[in-house]
């Protein structure tokens, strides 16, 4: 029974270990450190460059026991995901200012029961390109329909760590998300 107990104690320290990284963000080949302070609900990075002092985001106030934090090929993503939905957004060191900013975010849902609503999207802060693959149920066919893939800009003001919280991804970003969604589906609908 007690072989039981402690893997109960450690799988979830596991899982935690994973909201912890070091990698160099910042170009000059010294490891800086990223992390989720669960404690603050904020992501925090350390960066050589700045002596190791805390740059932290705002309070994130979804955050729950399956948010993480991972490596990006040149940064790193918070992942927040729930039972049927969820979001990534990914962030990246910007030289020439010394900041670290966000640089692009994801989005999927399962929608409900019969998957009305489910799909991706993503957009692309530095460009604008948002792509977005969502579906809809049609009670009258019983059956689930694509929407044709949704290719259109979408801009943002330039977002950096000390300005990020949950308040970008649902207010801003989900929002026009879902204006994309209803009218693109009010078009499939009168076809």
């Amino acid at each position: 029974m007690k072989f039981y107990t402690l893997i109960l104690l450690i799988f979830p320290m596991l899982l935690l270990g994973q909201n912890k990284f070091t990698k160099d963000l910042d170009g000059d080949t010294v490891l800086d450190s990223i992390y989720i302070d669960y404690k603050t609900s904020k992501i925090v990075c350390k960066l050589s460059r700045d002596h190791f002092k805390k740059q932290e985001s705002k309070a994130i106030e979804m955050l729950n026991e399956s948010s993480y934090i991972k490596d990006a090929k040149k940064g790193f993503i918070l992942s927040n995901n729930w039972m049927r939905a969820g979001y990534e957004n990914q962030f990246r060191y910007n030289e020439k200012i010394k900041k670290i900013r966000l640089i692009g975010m994801s989005r999927y849902e399962f929608g409900n029961a019969a998957n009305d609503g489910s799909g991706t999207s993503s957009v692309n802060l530095l460009t604008g390109d948002y792509i977005g693959d969502w579906n809809y149920y049609d009670d009258t066919k019983n059956e689930l329909i694509k929407i044709p893939t949704i290719k259109t800009k979408m801009y943002f003001p330039k977002i950096y760590l000390e300005d990020f919280n949950d308040e970008i991804y649902f207010n801003q970003y989900a929002e026009k998300c879902a204006t994309l969604y209803h009218k693109y589906k009010k078009i499939k609908i009168n076809e």
